[in-house]
């Protein structure tokens, strides 16, 4: 594998794309950004004194003024309301750490802003309802499919909005996978097959 490659990882609430994407880092010996790019966009933003779960709301809200598509790059300077600033903080940090070497990352409409970038390969992670719900209870504080749902609906809602594209669509990534027949130790290892064999 080429050393600037960067995964992005995108998935239904559910389906284990967190840990898929912490066992690719691993295989590969490269960072695996998720969280640590909210805490770095609120900063660049002067938010400091908010909890986690505060900042993922913001980051997760959608307040359109428009009912057409406003990708990132034309927003300006002119941050407007906080959560599209938000949005546009991550996707500046989202491109440094890219540019900065090999990683792997996870969610933050990564696959989009990143789209043009060289050796960039993006993931749509998706499971069955039947995995999903057995893992919501056992994995997820025992969540019921409905949840993982109205979660999915939220990220969907937030994608959409700031990239115009269709969450989950497959023509909007490299490569779909579901988890649900397979380990996903062994997804990981064909995910980077399919790489090397493009690289080749």
């Amino acid at each position: 594998m080429k050393e600037n490659t960067v995964i992005t990882v995108s998935r239904q609430y559910g389906c284990g794309g967190r840990e898929l994407a912490e066992i690719l880092a691993k295989k590969l010996n490269v960072k695996l950004y998720d969280r640590q790019i909210v805490h770095i966009a609120a900063a660049k933003l002067g938010i400091n004194d908010l909890s986690e779960q505060d900042l993922l709301e913001l980051e997760n809200t959608v307040h359109p003024l428009t009912l057409t598509f406003m990708p990132f790059h034309s927003f300006g300077t002119r941050m407007g309301e906080s959560s599209r600033g938000m949005f546009l903080s991550e996707a500046s940090v989202v491109r440094k750490l890219a540019n900065d070497g090999a990683c792997v990352i996870l969610g933050r409409c990564a696959d989009y802003v990143l789209e043009d970038m060289p050796n960039h390969f993006s993931i749509f992670v998706c499971a069955d309802d039947e995995y999903r719900e057995k893992r919501g209870k056992e994995v997820y504080e025992g969540k019921t499919l409905k949840e993982l749902n109205e979660e999915n609906e939220k990220r969907a809602r937030y994608y959409n909005y700031y990239t115009g594209k269709k969450w989950g669509e497959a023509s909007n990534y490299d490569l779909i996978v579901n988890t649900s027949n397979a380990s996903l130790d062994k997804i990981a290892d064909a995910i980077i097959e399919y790489i090397n064999k493009v690289q080749e």
